[in-house]
């Protein structure tokens, strides 16, 4: 199982306000069940002055479990202020705070760990991390566009490039869906992978699959109706 689930990167659609919820089933490439993930974020509408998102992501394969907590705070800009991970994939545990602070125009990165430390990185005036990009993609699908290619942070530095594919139907357990097919793929200091992103054409620009291609097959994200 690949970390890149977690980034991007997510039979329930809570919407109340200004909070959604997303559910979705994480599926072998077989289609047999090997977990949930749940999106959520407070704040969803223009007028907000912070944004607040959150992953959970608990999945397993025979001797290899998967369970991460990110929690992402944003201006209504989509620039980032604070990342918090709390990462386990299978005997690893990873567990570290990112905070943008724009105005000092430094990253400064602490991992909370026996051996972990504080170490910083320049960053522009609108730095992004892996979570709040979903959010920023869509927000620029609804206006009918594909973000240009740029950095997000996700610990280290990840160069992200996007491609719209057209459209393709997606099938879930509710039925099939008219959906905006976007590759995404992301560089990493050791690691290159590329993802698709189905959206669906509802206002929100809703995210109705994710698919990975891992070494044992492409995993995917499906969301529940």
């Amino acid at each position: 199982m690949s970390r890149h689930i977690a980034i991007l990167v997510f039979a329930c659609l809570k919407l109340s306000g200004a909070s959604e919820m997303l559910r979705y089933n994480v599926n072998w490439p077989s289609g047999l069940s090997l977990g949930e993930a749940t999106l959520a974020v407070d704040n969803l509408d223009a007028s907000a002055a912070t944004r607040r998102f959150e992953l959970r992501l608990d999945a397993s394969v025979p001797g290899y479990a998967v369970a991460d907590e990110i929690t992402a705070l944003a201006s209504s800009a989509y620039c980032s202020t604070q990342l918090d991970k709390k990462l386990k994939h299978g005997a690893r545990n990873t567990s570290e705070r990112l905070e943008f602070k724009a105005s000092e125009g430094i990253l400064e990165r602490t991992t909370q760990t026996a051996k972990g430390g504080v170490s910083k990185v320049a960053i522009g005036a609108c730095a992004r991390d892996a979570l709040t990009m979903v959010y920023f993609l869509r927000s620029e699908l609804k206006l009918g566009r594909v973000p240009t290619a740029q950095t997000v942070y996700f610990g280290a530095a990840y160069q992200l490039s996007f491609k719209y594919l057209g459209a393709a139907p997606v099938a879930l357990a509710g039925g099939s869906e008219q959906a905006d097919r976007v590759q995404i793929q992301i560089k990493g200091p050791a690691s290159q992978n590329t993802l698709e992103v189905f959206f669906g054409r509802d206002p929100l620009r809703t995210p109705l699959m994710f698919k990975v291609p891992l070494a044992l097959g492409t995993f995917a994200m499906e969301l529940q109706r």
